[in-house]
């Protein structure tokens, strides 16, 4: 009879879901800042699955996973980490950004477990202004399609002044700003470098962007030049169902785009396609890291 009752009790539980985190953080030059922040987020108990950082862009983005209940907690140790060694009145970088922890999205893989990563997102909101001061504003589907380009227009002041926080204080941390929270599903952050000039590549971005004369479903571009290597960038989020082969394409009508990278990790079926004769740096997918054989 116990057997039977092990047996079942067994049968009963479900696996807890894997979610994923995507922190970005307002820092890309100082190294020694990156691994103190990684470091509190693993100590936390998130596994840190990639880490991306650009100096041009002053700025790095984290790939975490866990389980639902800890990885609230292990994203709220890695950003006191992150605010306690950004200063954002002294950044400098082309990447629009209102925080040093600038966007702290939960990513949920299925729809199964949506409820999940939307329940942790406001766990993760709340705990980021009651316990490390900062105004959070929520975006994407938690906050009825709101954008983090409408809410990233003007900076932090401007934003603060127009829109009062979801979470947390209403008014901006002396340095770290305010921070943006969503619960979403993976999105591919993908940059182009193209033969153009930054006028040209900001004409290019506004023609393919969702809502362009060419525009592309889920697709956010902007243009942006990089001083310190003399590059010239479409850099794009693809949030729906276009493939970076697809984009690349769409650029390839107006110029000739001579490499591409990833920013963090894409799932395996955004890349399907993608040019063998374009080099693409930092390839590699959410699948064969969360994954390893």
């Amino acid at each position: 009879m116990a057997d039977r009752r092990d047996r079942r009790r067994r049968a009963d539980v479900v696996a807890a879901p894997t979610l994923l985190a995507v922190p970005n953080v307002s820092e890309g030059r100082d190294l020694a800042a990156l691994d103190a922040i990684g470091a509190a987020f693993e100590a936390g108990g998130a596994r840190l699955l990639d880490r991306h950082h650009d100096p041009d862009h002053n700025r790095a983005v984290f790939t975490l996973a866990g389980e639902p209940g800890r990885l609230a907690r292990a994203m709220v140790d890695g950003a006191r980490a992150a605010v306690e060694r950004i200063d954002l009145t002294r950044h400098e970088g082309v990447h629009p950004r209102v925080g040093a922890v600038d966007v702290a999205p939960i990513v949920h893989l299925t729809d199964e477990d949506r409820g999940a990563a939307n329940a942790e997102a406001l766990v993760l909101a709340d705990a980021l202004g009651h316990e490390l001061g900062l105004p959070v504003y929520l975006y994407g589907a938690l906050a009825g399609g709101r954008s983090r380009a409408e809410l990233r227009r003007g900076g932090p002041e401007a934003l603060i002044a127009r829109t009062t926080p979801d979470y947390g204080p209403r008014h901006l941390h002396p340095t770290a700003g305010a921070t943006l929270v969503a619960a979403r599903p993976p999105l591919v952050a993908f940059n182009l470098r193209v033969d153009a000039p930054l006028d040209e590549a900001k004409r290019i971005a506004a023609a393919i962007r969702e809502g362009g004369p060419e525009g592309l479903p889920g697709v956010r571009a902007i243009g942006l030049a990089l001083e310190r290597g003399g590059i010239v960038q479409v850099s794009t989020n693809l949030e729906g169902a276009t493939t970076a082969a697809q984009v690349v394409e769409a650029v390839l009508r107006h110029t000739r785009v001579s490499s591409a990278e990833l920013v963090a990790l894409a799932p395996e079926k955004a890349l399907a396609g993608f040019p063998e004769d374009l080099p693409l740096h930092n390839r590699a997918t959410i699948e064969e890291r969360l994954y390893p054989r």
